[in-house]
């Protein structure tokens, strides 16, 4: 460790022993930089609160994961070294605790990165998944703190089994470990004699004229189905060397070939895993792999001129950020058929507001670019209140209890071969109900087959080409054909899970709405429940819920083609559903906690809107500023009370004083740039001019949507006397409809409010949240909102 430039810790257990034993290598690897990531779990609730907690004091720029569990077991040791011109990778049983680093009996194999590189790279690949998988969240005081609290009731109910050990008791679990997932290339064979159709065409036009016009970064959010790589790959033939990311290795090569079949010329190269080709002129690379330090560093900030970012929806996640910070391409490309926040994150900022083209799979159908669908909304009786709601989902193994019924299996194979057509792709919750099901199925005489992580007797292409076939009538799966797999003559989707994310409803719905010779249609049978969000999906369906028993859904006008039907206890089981929505408060505060369980902190205004899933507004609507909100939730000092209570006029006005333009913040921002102790003077037009005039043009979509093109050309000559005029005509003169707090009088624009010593860097910061949340809402937002 003390001579290593990458330090990847997974173990299945932290003990404060063991973090004793490495903080001084730790503490000296990270200042000199290194990229240290430690990943435990949480399994029986072994890791110490305290040991995760002296994790995080050891240095800021050392990354630390839990992996919630939920039960399965979650036994690995590895131990990732390398110095760049050499490592070591220890594999074994020593979990990071003082015995088993010191003195226990510990079997570990040791392989040096010169031996065989390949595994050492596989390894590191393997690491990466695991740490950026969706059961991991970050370590940090929120996160640390909700822990213990499971911890000491887990311990209170078990006894002291674990809690009592001393260093010498330290003792490892030899359990199973769970089989790693593997990735399997599926191959393109699409013609090389191809052109753009259907919509690439409208969205290859929008994109041209963004690069003409200026602007070096946009969106693009087409329904499944409709090409999107493809649409990337025409894109490039305006640029030298493409840089391709995705999540998935099998997208990467489906990327590969895609962009190969439009661009012969072109050299392709894969860097992921144990292929690194980062030469060619087109580079595809998984982000589990780029977002790794020493091979970030391999690339040249402006080595790409063009950045393709695949599945958009998970760009602002953290371990793609390092990714977009670090390069400087011409134009950024962000594509994806679900703009939704499933992350929470508002992805429409990445590319500074500029969606390029927007179609989504209704739209599509209508042109008849996708297969029409005929939804059945099933009713579930599962009483999924009783299950415990873990992060983002339900436990899984209270889930598959739950589920584990043959009343259940029988209403399922019941509602399918009613409606089912030809070929069917099943969304399970778990491999558990894979299984079970298939087997059930099976049982009942039809040819079905489980695929998921685990399958052994069967691969995914062969899985896919005998349903293509016609040799299998369903595929039961979990996760695998959310993203990046195209079977176009599914028929039917058959949904058993509930719907914990519109985003990955989205996705596996596109799994079926290809066109297809001899499919005039997709059958949707969809399996209702009391499950969360239960009625969020139909929004996807253009269909407005009952509000009471009894009521019919209304539904809009859909596509030619499109049926949409419900059993009657899923009717009422909406209606009723909907009566109890969480009332309006308590939904603030979940998503306020959530947020700050994430960052570990209080978010300011701006970070809660980006992070949160609420409706921007609701916030000052019910509260009138965020810091009533704080104030009402009990998450102010007394000293911030204090200065709520004295400012409060000024910051409800600054939330809802008016923004046809962006100019109110603008100057506002000017003021506060001044610092905590001078914010508030008097100033006046000329004074902000300089200011203003540089704001807008340092960013292209700022002019483009608040100035005419006189005004534009004023602004871009910058003449002081024509920008100061602008700025006392408006916003100054209306900055405030409440005189008694600001007016603009003899060319001055003045706050009429005293502000007390200890208060003003307080007071500063809170208003400067408001301005930069206000700015980010008027220039980024696109109505986005499942609420």
């Amino acid at each position: 460790m003390r001579r290593s430039s990458t330090i990847y810790i997974l173990t299945s257990f932290v003990m404060k022993s063991g973090v004793a034993v490495l903080r001084e290598a730790l503490l000296e690897a990270a200042e000199r930089g290194a990229d240290i990531k430690v990943c435990t779990g949480d399994y029986l609730y072994i890791t110490q609160p305290d040991a995760l907690s002296d994790l995080l004091t050891i240095h800021e720029s050392i990354e630390v994961k839990l992996f919630q569990s939920g039960g399965v077991s979650f036994h690995p040791k590895s131990y990732i070294l390398d110095a760049g011109d050499g490592g070591v990778l220890f594999v074994g049983s020593s979990n990071l605790s003082r015995s088993a680093l010191q003195h226990g009996v510990e079997w570990n194999l040791a392989m040096q990165k010169s031996v065989e590189p390949s595994t050492f790279d596989e390894a590191i690949e393997e690491f990466s998944k695991l740490f950026h998988h969706e059961n991991t969240v970050v370590v940090n005081t929120e996160t640390v703190r909700l822990y213990r609290e499971q911890y000491d009731a887990y311990h209170a109910k078990q006894g002291n089994f674990v809690r009592s050990w001393t260093e010498a008791e330290e003792l490892d679990f030899m359990l199973p470990a769970e089989q790693q997932p593997t990735q399997e290339m599926v191959a393109d064979h699409i013609p090389y004699d191809i052109r753009p159709r259907f919509a690439q065409v409208e969205a290859l036009q929008e994109l041209e004229t963004a690069l003409e016009e200026g602007y070096d970064k946009a969106l693009v959010v087409m329904a499944t189905g409709l090409g999107k790589t493809y649409l990337a790959a025409f894109f490039a033939r305006h640029f030298r060397r493409v840089l391709f990311v995705a999540h998935r290795e099998e997208i990467l090569y489906q990327a590969q070939q895609s962009f190969h079949n439009v661009h012969h010329e072109k050299t392709t190269g894969i860097y992921c895993g144990r292929v690194k080709e980062p030469d060619a002129d087109f580079v595809f690379a998984s982000v589990a792999t780029l977002n790794q330090k020493r091979h970030l560093m391999q690339f040249d900030p402006q080595s790409f001129d063009l950045v393709v970012i695949d599945e958009f929806h998970h760009a602002a996640a953290s371990s793609y950020q390092s990714i977009l910070r670090h390069f400087e391409p011409r134009f950024l490309l962000g594509i994806t058929a679900t703009p939704y926040r499933n992350d929470n994150r508002d992805i429409f900022a990445l590319c500074d507001g500029k969606v390029a083209y927007k179609i989504d799979f209704i739209e599509a159908i209508q042109q008849k670019w996708l297969a029409p669908f005929h939804y059945y909304g099933v009713y579930d009786d599962t009483d999924y209140t009783k299950i415990r709601w873990v992060g983002t989902k339900y436990d899984q193994d209270e889930l598959a209890a739950a589920q584990n019924r043959r009343e259940l299996y029988e209403k399922t194979l019941e509602a399918w071969r009613k409606h089912k057509q030809t070929r069917t792709i099943v969304f399970c919750s778990s491999v558990r109900q894979a299984e079970a099901l298939n087997a059930f199925f099976q049982e009942n005489g039809h040819k079905t087959i489980a695929l998921h992580a685990n399958t052994k007797d069967i691969s995914r292409p062969d899985a896919i080409r005998q349903l293509g076939d016609g040799e299998l009538e369903a595929i039961f799966t979990v996760d695998l054909f959310n993203e990046g797999t195209d079977i176009p003559a599914v028929d039917t989707l058959l949904f058993v899970r509930p719907t914990e994310s519109l985003t990955v409803f989205t996705q596996q719905v596109g799994r079926g709405l290809r066109l297809h010779e001899g499919k005039d249609y997709c059958v949707i049978i969809d399996l209702i429940g009391n499950y969360r969000n239960a009625d969020v999906k139909m929004s996807l369906f253009q269909v407005d819920m009952p509000s009471q028993k009894g009521q019919h859904p209304a539904q809009t006008v859909v596509p030619d083609g499109c049926e949409i039907h419900f059993e009657t206890q899923a009717i009422d089981l909406l209606a009723e559903m909907a009566k109890k929505k969480m009332p309006r408060r308590e939904l603030l505060q979940d998503n306020y906690f959530t947020v700050k369980t994430d960052l570990g902190r209080r978010p300011s205004y701006l970070e809660l809107y980006q992070h949160g899933a609420v409706a921007y507004e609701m916030y000052r609507q019910e509260f009138k500023s965020y810091v009533g909100f704080l104030e009402w939730a009990e998450e102010l000092t007394p000293e911030e009370r204090e200065a709520f209570e004295l400012y409060r006029p000024w910051l409800e006005e600054i939330e809802k004083t008016g923004m046809t333009k962006s100019y109110k913040m603008v100057v506002l921002s000017a003021m506060l740039e001044r610092g905590p102790e001078r914010w508030f003077a008097p100033t006046t037009p000329e004074e902000v001019a300089p200011y203003f005039h540089q704001y807008y043009m340092s960013k292209k979509y700022r002019t483009d949507k608040d100035f005419s093109s006189t005004n534009t050309k004023r602004l871009w000559e910058y003449n002081e006397k024509h920008v100061s005029k602008l700025i006392a005509d408006m916003p100054m003169s209306k900055f405030s409809t409440n005189k008694s707090l600001v007016s603009f009088t003899n060319n001055e624009l003045r706050l009429h409010f005293d502000i007390l010593s200890e208060h003003r860097k307080l007071l500063w910061r809170w208003t400067k949240e408001i301005a930069e949340y206000r700015l980010h809402y008027y220039f980024f937002h696109r109505g986005i909102n499942l609420y």
